[in-house]
Parts: structure tokens; C-alpha cells; sequence
């Protein structure tokens, strides 16, 4: 250490002890008394810091856990919605899918039934157009 460090230790411990003896009026036993006593109470006082810590952190833990809670009822609660709408957009999908099928398989049907009455039309108007041509070259038919 440098001197300039011991010597300001030096002072202030000597202007402790000087402290002391002057508040206890010149008597060292009452100085030595007065100084366990502030001792004391300084390490009294830690005690009493550590319960106020402790307190502090028993409060602090209280209101985190109860924000645990409320995120986890709330959590519940957006899942039972959750769950609530895709119910109903399964069941609206379902009802939709079977709607889509019926009008599919009825389509299916008109457009089967048009394609055969095209080809009778057109099996018609061909056997039509077979004869007339055939009458031109003397065919019976």
C-alpha cells in the first residue's frame, strides 16, 4: 500500500477512537462500551435487513406465483375458445364437404344424362343424314 492509503486509514481510525472518547467524556471503559454497543447494532441491524429481505422476497415470490396462476387460468380460458372454434369450423368444414359433394354427384348426373341425349341427337341426325345420302346414289335404305 502507499503511504498516502495508511496514513488516511490512520486518521480515520483515530478520529473514530477520538469520537468515542469525547461522547463518553474522556473515560475509556465508557468509550469501549459505547463502541461494542454501536457494534451491536450494526450487525443487529443486518439481521434486521436479512428479515426485511426476506420479507421482500416471500412478497415478491407471492406475486409471482400468483401471476402464474392468473397466466395459467387465462391460458385455459383462450384454450377452451380455441377448442370452441375449431369445433364449429369443423363442423361448419363437414357440413360444407357434404354440400359440396351433393351438388358435385347432381351436376354429375345432369351433365351424364345431356351427354347421352347428345349422342342419341346425334346418332339420330347421323342415321338421318345416312339415308338421305344413301338415296341420292339409289340405295333403299
Amino acid at each position: 500500500m502507499s503511504r498516502r492509503t495508511i496514513t488516511t486509514v490512520g486518521l480515520i481510525g483515530a478520529a473514530g477512537v477520538g469520537y468515542y472518547f469525547y461522547s463518553a467524556g474522556g473515560d475509556p471503559k465508557v468509550a469501549q462500551k459505547m463502541a461494542e454497543r454501536d457494534a451491536s447494532r450494526v450487525s443487529g441491524g443486518g439481521k434486521e435487513a436479512q428479515k426485511q429481505g426476506e420479507e421482500w422476497a416471500s412478497r415478491a415470490g407471492k406475486s409471482v406465483d400468483k401471476g402464474v396462476a392468473d397466466a395459467k387460468a387465462l391460458g385455459k380460458d383462450y384454450e377452451k375458445q380455441l377448442n370452441k372454434t375449431v369445433g364449429d369450423v369443423e363442423s361448419k368444414l363437414s357440413h360444407l364437404k357434404s354440400d359440396a359433394a351433393s351438388k358435385f354427384e347432381g351436376a354429375r348426373k345432369d351433365s351424364k344424362q345431356e351427354i347421352d341425349n347428345f349422342d342419341k341427337t346425334v346418332e339420330r341426325k347421323t342415321a338421318e343424314a345416312k339415308s338421305g345420302v344413301s338415296s341420292w346414289f339409289g340405295s333403299s335404305k
